[in-house]
C-alpha cells in the first residue's frame, strides 16, 4: 500500500495542494494521500499564523470532494514543535510494515533538508517526491546527497504542471482586499470570508 503524505500549515490550503496531491496520486499509484496540517511548525516559530481549528476546517472542506485524500490529525494532537521525521514514524507504527510512504514537497524545501529534524532517517523511511517550480531543477542533489548521505535514492521528482501559488501570496491578497477566487477551493474562500481569518489591512 503506497501513501502520500502532504504536511504544511495550510495557512491557507490552495489549489496547488490539491494538484500536487492529485498528480501524486495518479502517476505514482498512490492508495490515498494524507493532508497532515502542522500544529507547531518549527521552521515558522516565529511567524504567527492562523489558529489550528481554522487551519483545519480548511484542509477539510478542500479535500471533500476527493475520496482519495484524508485528513491526518496526528500533528494538531500533541504538543511541541512538529517534525516530519517523527510524523512518518507515527504513521508506520499506525499503518504497519505493509505500507510505503512518500512525502510530498516542494523544490524549495528540498534545499532545506539538512537543516530538517535527522534527515538522514527521514530519507530511510519514506520517498521525498519533489515538485519542482518553474525553471528550477534537481541538479545539485549531489550537494545534497554529501550532507544526507541516501538522498539520492529517495528521491522522486514529480512531472507535473507549475503551479505558482503560495499561501503567502494568497494572505498577501487577502489583506489588501483582493479576491482570491480560484486559488483556493469556494468552500475555503467562503470559510475565510465568513471567519474573517485573513482580515483586509486598514492602510
Amino acid at each position: 500500500m503506497n501513501i502520500g503524505v502532504l504536511g504544511g500549515t495550510f495557512d491557507p490550503v490552495h489549489v496547488g495542494h490539491l494538484i500536487l496531491a492529485e498528480e501524486a496520486r495518479i502517476k505514482l499509484g498512490l492508495s490515498k494521500v494524507l493532508f497532515v496540517p502542522a500544529g507547531h511548525p518549527w521552521l515558522k516559530a516565529e511567524h504567527v499564523i492562523a489558529a489550528q481549528e481554522h487551519r483545519l476546517e480548511m484542509v477539510r472542506r478542500a479535500i471533500a470532494s476527493n475520496p482519495y485524500f484524508e485528513l491526518c490529525t496526528l500533528e494538531l494532537e500533541h504538543s511541541g514543535p512538529s517534525y516530519t521525521v517523527d510524523t512518518i514514524a507515527m504513521l508506520r507504527e499506525q499503518l504497519g510494515a505493509e505500507a510505503s510512504f512518500f512525502f510530498l514537497l516542494g523544490r524549495d524545501a528540498l534545499g532545506d533538508l539538512p537543516l530538517w529534524k535527522e534527515p538522514g532517517k527521514l530519507v530511510q523511511i519514506c520517498k521525498l517526491v519533489v515538485a519542482s517550480r518553474l525553471s528550477s531543477s534537481l541538479s545539485d542533489l549531489n550537494s545534497l546527497e554529501s550532507a544526507i548521505p541516501g538522498v539520492l535514492d529517495s528521491v522522486i521528482e514529480l512531472d507535473m504542471p507549475v503551479i505558482d501559488i503560495s499561501s503567502s501570496e494568497i494572505r498577501r491578497r487577502l489583506a489588501r482586499g483582493l479576491s482570491v477566487r480560484y486559488l483556493v477551493p469556494d468552500g475555503v474562500a467562503e470559510y475565510i470570508i465568513t471567519q474573517k481569518i485573513y482580515p483586509a489591512s486598514d492602510s
